[in-house]
């Protein structure tokens, strides 16, 4: 009988992403433990992990997959490096309705392939299965105190890029020595939990919201601060979280309370449009408005942080935004100025933790339901495109494919 033929791509979007579905670890284990799969590598020079590394654990490695059945790639395919009736699995960007992806979906349509897009694939409870949230965290929190030692000269840290991995990054910490500043980080999920795994590797005290804003401290702290913390109801209600996500519209944000105590601001909580804003720029005007530096994680554009004019990059991870005049300048240009650290893609800069541990949850929670039944319909809900239409949980992206 014919093995399922799975590809890892490589990486043809533009700038360059060096994260990969599946480490080397991952793949051999999947050649030697699963009958009827068999993974393969398509070369790649700019990968976080090599060929030769793929080789040494006995992964073929190719430069033609025309003959695989299964593609698992990180980001958007470019058009015309698709192959027509293949399956495809990436971040399609494409959910919601994101015009630059329109076209990408429109040919994978008019091509029949298969679309999975990774962030669709949930539990039967709607749990995300996939995410690269952790590493965002880590490397957002790290930059939000890498961005603290330049803005006042107080140490040089490694960027995280310049790191091997993990652990060599961590071996940067001890070159962090803080003043008695206070660091809120709003959310609950992976990203926060990274940041905080951060934040406790370099000795930062974790403190509840209640004395972040009421005691004083002799040395830095942090505290994580879900919704609950920084909203209420505007008739008065008391908070309820099934209540704010349905209908976010019936709460106003308190954030106020803490942005009088926080010298950092490390934003890790998913951002509905229908919800408040976490402050306005008439906020950051006012003279007890503290936060200096701002690592906003989400990275919504106009969104809840009105400092967060536009996405940066690796490369040029800070800008400054100047209240007053309601714009963008050049980073650490003027101590009136808040400093946004904004960068899209931040488990880029960790690619092989990032790969390594996206890989392994790949193995466990995904795998199964696509060489099986998928009883669980994991595969089918995250199915965006099949047989030349669309599937039947992203119908509403008719429209959008039409240009309507």
């Amino acid at each position: 009988m014919r093995k399922l033929r799975i590809a890892l791509i490589q990486e043809g979007k533009i700038p360059i992403d060096r994260r990969v579905p599946l480490a080397p670890y991952s793949a051999k284990h999947i050649n030697r433990s699963i009958p009827g799969v068999e993974i393969v590598c398509q070369s790649s020079d700019i990968r976080a992990y090599s060929d030769q590394e793929y080789r040494d654990a006995g992964v073929e490695v190719v430069n033609d997959i025309t003959d695989c059945d299964v593609m698992l790639g990180i980001k958007e395919v470019p058009m015309e490096e698709l192959i027509p009736e293949k399956c495809y699995f990436f971040f399609s960007h494409t959910i919601k309705q994101q015009a630059y992806n329109r076209d990408l979906l429109k040919a994978i349509l008019d091509l029949n392939i298969t679309l999975v897009d990774y962030e669709c694939l949930t539990s039967t409870e709607g749990h995300r299965l996939l995410a690269f949230g952790r590493y965002a965290g880590i490397v957002g929190a790290y930059n939000s105190i890498w961005a603290y030692g330049r803005r006042y000269n107080l140490f040089e840290l490694r960027r995280a890029f310049q790191c091997f991995d993990l652990q060599d990054l961590s071996k940067e910490y001890d070159k962090v020595i803080l003043p008695p500043i206070k660091i809120a980080i709003t959310g609950g999920g992976r990203v926060a939990r990274g940041a905080m795994e951060v934040m406790n590797g370099m000795g930062i005290r974790h403190v509840s919201p209640a004395h972040f804003t009421g005691k004083f401290f002799d040395g830095p702290v942090f505290t994580q601060l879900n919704s609950r913390d920084y909203h209420q109801n505007i008739h008065g209600a008391p908070f309820s979280r099934k209540e704010f996500f349905e209908m976010p519209e019936h709460y106003q944000s308190t954030f106020g309370s803490y942005a009088q105590h926080a010298d950092i601001l490390i934003a890790g909580a998913f951002w509905d449009p229908r919800a408040p804003v976490l402050f306005s720029r008439e906020d950051i005007l006012k003279t007890d408005f503290e936060i200096k530096i701002i690592a906003d994680i989400t990275c919504d554009i106009e969104g809840s942080i009105p400092a967060t004019k536009k996405p940066s990059t690796v490369d040029d991870p800070l800008y400054d935004y100047n209240p007053s005049e309601d714009k963008i300048e050049m980073a650490l240009s003027d101590e009136a100025n808040l400093t946004v650290m904004a960068v899209d893609n931040l488990p880029c800069e960790l690619p092989r933790d990032a790969s390594k541990d996206f890989g392994e949850d790949f193995v466990q929670f995904v795998l199964p339901h696509l060489i099986a039944e998928d009883a669980q319909q994991v595969i089918t809900r995250a199915t965006i495109a099949k047989d030349g239409a669309l599937g039947p949980h992203f119908l509403y992206l008719q429209d959008y494919v039409e240009g309507n």
